[in-house]
């Protein structure tokens, strides 16, 4: 059993489809009180912000804990979660076409073990078709998304090419987590 620190629906589900037990408790850790506009940066910058805030209230002795954060950038610009219906227009436009790149951030701690990883997924997009992508604005979905984008629906049937996890462009680099899980030794 882990505790999840994060709010993220995806990354619950990854945990579920990787039969892994967990717990769900997510922080209110200030992500606008980071001043980099770094994308790697930033999600690391992140990722500790809302540890540190989980690990002092939570700590590791009941069940480890697990924090991740993702970020988007396509063309240099760091991606976050669109504010408004025009930001997440702004965002997908800008990938359209284009490679975009996940980066997702995860800190594990156990009482054996901490475990800090940053993953990079690229994808190089087709461009996106207008009224499919209406349709994807209209429906909400983008919101609460890093990039406004979703690789497992949305933009699947545009993606030219792939370079990374999709897990990691999900949220959670599960298969880098996964043999730390199953040894004893790290628990």
């Amino acid at each position: 059993m882990i505790r999840l620190g994060s709010n993220s629906s995806t990354r619950a589900k990854i945990l579920e489809a990787f039969n892994i037990e967990f717990v769900q408790n997510g922080g209110n850790f200030d992500e606008d009180s980071i001043n980099t506009t770094n994308p790697k940066e930033f999600c690391f910058l992140a990722t500790k912000g809302k540890f540190d805030e989980l690990y002092s209230k939570f700590g590791v002795e009941e069940m480890p804990l697990l924090v991740a954060d993702s970020v988007v950038t396509c063309q240099e610009k760091l991606l976050r979660k669109p504010k408004d219906y025009d930001d997440a227009k702004l965002m997908l436009e800008l990938q359209s076409g284009n490679k975009t790149s996940v980066i997702s951030c995860m800190i594990y701690k156990s009482k054996n073990l901490e475990l800090i990883d940053i993953s990079i997924t690229t994808y190089d997009f087709m461009e996106f078709n207008k009224k499919d992508m209406e349709d994807y604005l209209n429906s909400k979905e983008c919101f609460g998304k890093a990039g406004a984008i979703m690789v497992e629906g949305f933009c699947k049937p545009y993606i030219k090419s792939v370079k990374g996890l999709e897990s990691t462009a999900m949220g959670l680099s599960i298969e880098k987590l996964i043999p730390f899980l199953n040894s004893n030794t790290f628990k």
